[in-house]
C-alpha cells in the first residue's frame, strides 16, 4: 500500500492516480506537504466557559499560554502579528508559536492556524483560515475577522485547548 501525499489516501502499489483526490501518484515525492488532517464534530468535552477578564494589554506584557496536558506554560512576548501554528519541514512557512510538541498535528492544528495582533493596548485574535477553525470561549472565529483577547480566555485551535494570561 502507498500514501497520497496530497490527501492522504491508502492505495495499492503501482495506481497511477489516487482513486480519492484524482492527484498523480507516480510524481509523488516524499517534499509533498501533508494537508491538515480534518476532524469530526468538536464534542462537548472540548466546550468553553466566557470568561470576561481585561481586554488592556500594557506594551511591556506578555502572554502566559496553559496548553492543556503540557507540564509547564509558554510565555510569549507577542510581535505585531504572532502566528499559532504547527511546523512542516517540507514547508516554508513556519509558525511564530510551533505547537508541534503539544500534539498539533493528531489535534488538528493548520500550519498557519491563527494569528495574535498587538495594538497600542489590546490584542486580538484571528483565524487564518485554519481547516478546524479557531474557537474563542467556546465560539467559532470566522476567518479573518478579529475578536478581542482578554485576560483568562480560553482559545481552541482544533481540538488543542490553551488558556491565556496577561502577565
Amino acid at each position: 500500500m502507498i500514501t497520497c501525499p496530497y490527501c492522504g489516501h491508502k492505495a495499492l502499489e503501482g495506481v497511477m492516480f489516487c482513486e480519492e483526490c484524482g492527484q498523480s501518484l507516480k510524481t509523488a515525492t516524499a517534499n509533498a506537504v501533508l494537508p491538515t488532517r480534518q476532524l469530526e464534530q468538536a464534542s462537548n468535552d472540548l466546550a468553553a466557559k466566557a470568561t470576561w477578564g481585561t481586554a488592556r494589554f500594557g506594551q511591556d506584557a506578555s502572554i502566559i499560554v496553559h496548553i492543556r496536558d503540557a507540564t509547564e506554560p509558554v510565555i510569549l512576548q507577542p510581535a505585531k502579528r504572532t502566528i499559532l501554528g504547527r511546523s512542516d519541514t517540507n514547508s516554508p512557512q513556519k509558525p511564530d508559536l510551533d505547537l508541534t510538541p503539544y500534539g498539533a498535528l493528531e489535534k488538528g492544528v493548520s500550519r498557519i492556524h491563527a494569528a495574535i495582533y498587538r495594538s497600542e493596548d489590546t490584542l486580538t485574535l484571528v483565524d487564518m483560515g485554519s481547516a478546524n477553525g479557531t474557537h474563542l470561549n467556546g465560539q467559532r472565529l470566522i476567518p479573518d475577522q478579529p475578536r478581542i483577547l482578554r485576560d483568562g480566555d480560553e482559545i481552541r485551535l482544533g481540538k488543542l485547548v490553551a488558556h491565556v494570561y496577561f502577565k
